[in-house]
């Protein structure tokens, strides 16, 4: 009998999103257009033990690079709610550390005035990089508010600035406080339910920020998290054979698109001195049985060909395992944050992920 052979680069290690047959056809049209097909060229012989200067620099590097992608691709996608107007504006509330904190917020310009549920988001970009006001991420909070949420973007510290370094703790405070302010101001907001979300880093963010709202005794305030792609393992530096075993996704699609030395090095500028590999704040992964007991329901995202796959889908057993209540799904043939950045390409997807999130949002929760 002929044995299956492993998926991705576990059974074939030149495989890439061009040749993998599990990559969907239309994404792949859409990355060959932007020569994104191939294995990523966003990479290095850096290693997390590099100075930090060489680190620094190429991961801005990296940042203008994401950022420059964003900045070409179309973003709108017509459904039910596209003809819907909504109004914004901004509040700067005090941080941790004597910084503002900018929250911008969009809602409904037409509702019946009675209290609307509030998503909480926080951008990805490894929690390290990238602008909460790229297009990519305010046109989907702006799709969040068309559903008729309020959809507040908390515009955190990232952990790399070109002034300097934000390292761990201080965007996860940044976005605690955001939501203890929220939560003391639900009345003058207009707001009922709070909920986060977050892709990539922002989805490490939202699910940290329970753990310490949890650990801190204001776990009231949260009535849900929803996790889309989260970068919650902070173990991309470790050896080949302990990936393999605990999250054979890193080596799986490794480098379809992002990857694990690019992450790793990210994950250093979170963590400079690395006190923080194990700590589930940083990195939720590393959360035991006691630290999700009582979490409030979780909606955990995941797709099929991210290097983060595992670490995600692992979460969610973990939930399940400790008794929250929780949703799992994964997108098939999409890489890491593909059907966000790619939605003209997918919008069938995105449009799914964008109702499930708000059916999630709506349920009798918390």
């Amino acid at each position: 009998m002929a044995s299956a052979t492993a998926p991705g680069r576990l059974g074939d290690p030149e495989m890439s999103l061009a040749t993998d047959p599990r990559t969907h056809p239309q994404l792949l049209a859409a990355l060959k257009a932007h020569n994104l097909h191939g294995l990523s060229h966003l990479t290095t012989d850096l290693t997390p033990d590099a100075p930090l200067d060489d680190i620094i620099s190429y991961v801005l590097k990296n940042e203008e690079a994401i950022e420059g992608l964003y900045n070409k691709l179309d973003y709108s996608v017509p459904d039910k709610t596209s003809s819907t107007t909504i109004t914004k504006l901004e509040e700067s509330i005090p941080g941790p550390d004597g910084n503002g904190i900018r929250l911008i917020i969009y809602r409904p310009s037409e509702s019946s005035g009675s209290p609307l549920p509030a998503v909480l988001y926080f951008h990805g970009g490894g929690m390290v990089i990238l602008s909460t006001e790229n297009p990519m991420h305010v046109t989907w909070v702006e799709a969040m508010a068309r559903t008729g949420l309020v959809a507040i973007a908390v515009d955190f510290r990232n952990a790399l600035t070109r002034t300097g370094l934000n390292p761990f703790p201080a965007g996860l405070n940044d976005c605690a406080a955001a939501i203890r302010w929220v939560d003391a101001h639900r009345e003058q907001l207009g707001i009922s339910k709070i909920v986060l979300q977050g892709e990539s880093g922002g989805g490490n963010l939202a699910l940290a920020v329970a753990l310490k709202a949890k650990k801190e005794g204001w776990l009231k305030a949260i009535d849900g998290v929803c996790a889309t792609v989260p970068y919650i393992s902070g173990a991309y530096h470790l050896p080949l054979d302990w990936r393999l075993r605990e999250l054979p996704s890193l080596v799986e699609c490794d480098f379809y698109l992002s990857n694990c030395i690019s992450s790793s090095l990210t994950a250093k500028l979170y963590d400079p001195l690395g006190e923080n590999a194990r700590n589930p704040l940083a990195w939720p992964y590393w959360a035991t049985e006691e630290d999700l007991k009582g979490l409030p329901p979780h909606l955990i995202v995941t797709n099929e060909l991210d290097p983060l796959k595992d670490e995600g889908n692992a979460y969610y057993r973990k939930l399940t395992g400790a008794g929250v209540s929780a949703v799992g799904r994964m997108n098939l043939g999409v890489m890491h944050e593909g059907e966000l950045f790619f939605r003209q390409t997918l919008p069938d997807m995105f449009l799914a992920n964008l109702w499930e999130f708000k059916t999630f949002e709506g349920m009798e929760i918390g």
